[in-house]
């Protein structure tokens, strides 16, 4: 780290169902000058937050408008069907898109699962948000589908969810504003990406320090002598007596 990062601030943005504590570990220990701000927001208003400078970078769920954004994505997760637990659902190991025909199913609109066609039936109304879409779940009005890890996010003890294999799935990514990719943006990145300490912004490590017999055989023959250097172990010979 630089003198002129010391003081500063890292603000990292995530949305719902990102955990970012293990990526946020390791940049505690390689930057204990520097913490970390977790910003928790909603899925619709993370690209807002980054093009305002609310964030140094935020974890986001594609697809999202990229103008003006660098992202890398990152992994890809399972879509589940959430349903209560007295519903047909629960009963299978997981679902196909052909089950849920019969079933009238919410579409949030923060939803950003991209669907060609979406399942089932169309509920009676979309939902401002995945978390107002599972209370509607949980009093029997629908079904529901999400990644993985808000199901888990959202969890009660009277739903369920089950795996749709062949349903979209939600690709999570770390996104940050193009012309604001500060050396500590590099640093997240190197963090994110699985780089080692010496190489976490991309840098070449710096070679260790040659020994010094090293060094003295590589320094070029001095000019205006052609003296050569005699072996080791090895003896000049004298002048012959006459």
């Amino acid at each position: 780290m630089t003198d002129g990062e010391t003081g500063k601030v890292f603000r990292l943005a995530y949305v719902p169902g990102v955990t970012p504590a293990k990526w946020v570990n390791i940049w505690t220990e390689r930057m204990p000058s520097v913490p970390v701000t977790l910003i928790a927001v909603p899925a619709a208003e993370v690209v807002g937050l980054l093009r305002d400078g609310g964030a140094d970078a935020g974890f986001v769920r594609l697809p999202v408008d990229r103008d003006g954004l660098s992202v890398i994505p990152l992994y890809v997760e399972t879509t589940v069907a959430v349903a209560p637990k007295d519903h047909a659902v629960a009963a299978t190991d997981e679902v196909a898109t052909a089950d849920l025909t019969d079933d009238e199913v919410f579409h949030p609109l923060d939803d950003t699962i991209e669907w060609a066609i979406r399942p089932g039936l169309p509920a009676f109304t979309r939902p401002a948000t995945t978390a107002d879409a599972v209370e509607l779940v949980a009093a029997g009005s629908g079904l529901l589908l999400v990644p993985q890890s808000l199901a888990r996010l959202y969890d009660r003890r009277d739903l369920t969810y089950r795996p749709v294999p062949d349903a979209p799935q939600s690709q999570v990514a770390l996104a940050w504003p193009t012309d604001a990719t500060t050396d500590l943006v590099e640093d997240f990145i190197g963090i994110v990406r699985g780089r080692t300490v010496n190489s976490s912004r991309g840098r070449t490590p710096a070679s260790p320090a040659e020994k010094p017999a090293q060094r003295q055989a590589q320094r070029p023959a001095q000019k205006g002598t052609d003296r050569r250097a005699v072996p080791t172990g090895r003896k000049r010979k004298g002048n012959r007596p006459r």
